[in-house]
């Protein structure tokens, strides 16, 4: 007796699901912003859920992979704890050339050019919470790069400290 391939394919595809869940770690990132944009990655991307663009709204950026570092900056007096999205597992979701150069953008136009291999190799997270505080606008936030500078002595000089751009808009790889 044969079996109807409507009843396998759908079991395959239940099975296909549940491992690809399993190995995002149980987080699906939507493929569409349904809350406001935070964050637009545009350029040398393969992925994209806009026109040439990969928009981000808080929700999609909290279900990424997370971390913690606690650091101290120039920009406050004590150490502080920054907790978002590993700004790896970004360009990883977006598909970027790691071979890029960036222009991480502001919401004043701020710019600064970044080595993507800054984001994939040196534990880079886009801060979205200080001190267990949502980043505000006029905290630094929605996103703020943070580089773990107390874990790594080498980051503490102005190359560093000038890539760390706080009220990020956008991301453009080229």
């Amino acid at each position: 007796m044969h079996k109807p391939i409507c009843g396998v394919f759908s079991r395959n595809l239940l099975l296909f699901a549940i491992v690809l869940f399993s190995l995002l770690g149980g987080k699906v990132v939507a493929q569409t912003p349904e809350g406001p944009a935070v964050l637009t990655i545009t350029g040398k991307i393969s992925q994209h859920n806009a026109e040439q663009a990969f928009v981000f709204d808080r929700a999609m950026l909290e279900a990424l992979p997370q971390a913690t570092i606690s650091t101290q900056t120039p920009w406050y007096d004590e150490v502080s704890e920054f907790e978002g999205p590993l700004a790896s597992a970004i360009l990883e979701a977006v598909g970027a050339d790691l071979n890029a150069n960036m222009r991480v953008i502001a919401l004043n136009d701020y710019s600064a050019v970044v080595p993507a291999s800054d984001f994939s190799d040196l534990g880079v997270i886009l801060a979205m919470k200080r001190n267990g505080d949502v980043l505000r606008i006029r905290d630094k936030g929605p996103l703020f790069v943070i580089y773990p500078f107390d874990e790594n002595p080498d980051l503490n000089s102005e190359v560093y400290y000038n890539r760390s751009v706080w009220q990020i808009k956008a991301i453009e790889l080229y």
